[in-house]
């Protein structure tokens, strides 16, 4: 029932409906915004585990390629240590210095240099060709420092074939007490990372990158010849990388100034990191078809429903001004412009059990018209009807209070309700009403005192009801005050004390 009454009252206000209406637009909306932003966000994250994964297999792949030619270079300085070795035939020697692996696709050649830089032995000569390498950052950096361990050169394009740039592997040549005694070095060409790097499709616009921890650019998918051996150290993008041994983050690239979220992780202890890049725009695409498609439907709706509802609402208004004038009709007296009878009786009713409820006083006045039918058979119906309305106006000006109410009780006969009034206050209010049909001054003949008159009958109740009390015993009793006021002669008005049983003031 609460809920039912809940509706009703909901129904019987318009702009209550459009309101809801319109919150419910609004809370679908932001449902929907809701569900794409999750959307959205779940993108977002498959996208960075799918760069975390590619970024790992990347690592695992170079680091171990780089284990395997350090081995390589390892085993030739062991050979290197062991006299019986070094005076083998050269022929030999290159047999057991060096494996086959470094005459696999992408690995250069392998050098050992003395002390001073220059190429003793050659992989891939022999005599070995005449080669200086002492002005390499990777000959100055072994000769300056005995624990440097592997060592990977900045890229350099070789001397001998001044083609494929490469980087230099290296280590260093101990004498027998630790002196340095010259480098073993191996290059590893670029193009070993360019042929891994474009092998992977991740979109139009992402990227993979190999740099160096200082900025030096080695390898980048897309693939610009013209950017390689560039320092990106200064842009904020390279710094995070600096942060922490793996990530990852949404950053616009220094290069091409695309936004990618960018997962990066460093490569063992070398100085290289490998980044994969999946650009924004290209993890969002798909979720902005949806986006729309969903978006513009759920906006579709919304708008349909508003229509719909304001279409309601008007119809809604429509009917309730329609009612309302309906109730107008039917409680309004259609020639005094008072309430009707049944309005009056509604009235008395509300205000009896009111004024019982709080204990409050309420009034009623019977109002008559004196001479009323001598009046119409002197001057017309037509004249009534005018007198009728004269009195009605009166009486309706003279009660003012939102509370009070007037009514057609039946004839010439009118009634006023009065609740929280006592006695005096009803006559007073009683006194203004005839004063004022007296002031209107439509003339009467029929009557002794030659103007339109009314005599008016006032009865109160003090709040108090016995058991039996009714609202029509007060009616009757203001009823008797009128009769009484027209044996008095009429233009008066007549209180009169109440019967105990009323407790009337």
């Amino acid at each position: 029932m609460p809920l039912q009454r809940a509706a009703s009252a909901f129904l019987r206000r318009p702009s209550l409906l459009i309101v809801g209406a319109s919150a419910l637009s609004l809370l679908l909306a932001a449902l929907t915004a809701l569900s794409l932003w999750e959307m959205r966000t779940d993108a977002l994250a498959r996208a960075r585990d799918s760069a975390d994964n590619l970024s790992l297999i990347l690592q695992r792949d170079i680091a171990r390629n780089i284990e395997v030619y350090d081995l390589s270079l390892q085993a030739v300085i062991d050979g290197m240590q062991e006299p019986e070795v070094v005076a083998l035939p050269p022929a030999i020697r290159q047999l057991v210095l060096f494996d086959r692996s470094t005459n696999a696709q992408d690995l250069g050649t392998l050098l050992v240099t003395n002390k001073t830089g220059d190429v003793v032995i050659d992989s891939r000569s022999v005599p070995p060709r005449h080669i200086h390498l002492g002005d390499r950052d990777y000959f100055q950096v072994h000769r300056g420092s005995p624990d440097v361990g592997l060592y990977i050169s900045e890229p350099f394009t070789p001397r001998v074939t001044g083609l494929d740039t490469s980087l230099g592997l290296s280590r260093r040549l101990n004498g027998p007490h630790g002196e340095f005694n010259g480098v073993v070095v191996g290059t590893l060409r670029l193009n070993y990372f360019r042929r891994l790097f474009d092998g992977i499709n991740l979109g139009p616009h992402a990227s993979v990158t190999l740099v160096r921890t200082d900025g030096t650019l080695l390898m980048r998918r897309p693939y610009n010849e013209k950017l390689i051996g560039r320092s990106v150290a200064d842009s904020i993008a390279f710094q995070k990388l600096l942060q922490a041994t793996d990530g990852s983050y949404v950053e616009k690239s220094a290069l091409d100034r695309v936004e990618r979220l960018v997962s990066f992780r460093h490569i063992g202890e070398h100085p290289l990191i490998v980044t994969v890049g999946l650009a924004t725009e290209d993890i969002y695409a798909e979720w902005w078809q949806r986006a729309w498609v969903i978006g513009g439907i759920v906006l579709m709706l919304d708008a349909v429903f508003m229509v719909l509802s304001l279409l309601f609402a008007q119809q809604l208004r429509k009917r309730l001004e329609m009612e309302q004038q309906l109730y107008l009709l039917a409680n309004t007296d259609s020639l005094t412009g008072l309430g009707t009878r049944r309005a009056l009786d509604s009235a008395l009713d509300v205000e009896w059990r009111r004024a019982n409820r709080h204990h409050t006083p309420m009034s009623v006045l019977m109002i008559d018209v004196d001479d009323f039918k001598h009046y119409n058979d002197r001057y017309g119906h037509a004249a009534g009807d005018t007198a009728l309305r004269t009195v009605a106006r009166c009486l309706n000006d003279s009660i003012k209070r939102p509370g009070d109410f007037a009514g057609r009780y039946g004839g010439e006969e009118f009634c006023a309700v009065l609740p929280n009034t006592d006695l005096n206050g009803a006559v007073r209010v009683a006194e203004a009403i005839r004063a004022a049909v007296l002031a209107a001054d439509e003339p009467n003949v029929t009557s002794a005192h030659g103007k339109l008159t009314v005599s008016i009958g006032v009865a109160s109740h003090s709040g108090v009801a016995l058991a039996d009390d009714t609202v029509q015993d007060l009616v009757h009793l203001a009823d008797g005050r009128l009769y009484e006021a027209k044996a008095a002669g009429r233009n008066v008005v007549m209180p009169r004390q109440e019967r105990p049983k009323l407790a009337v003031v």
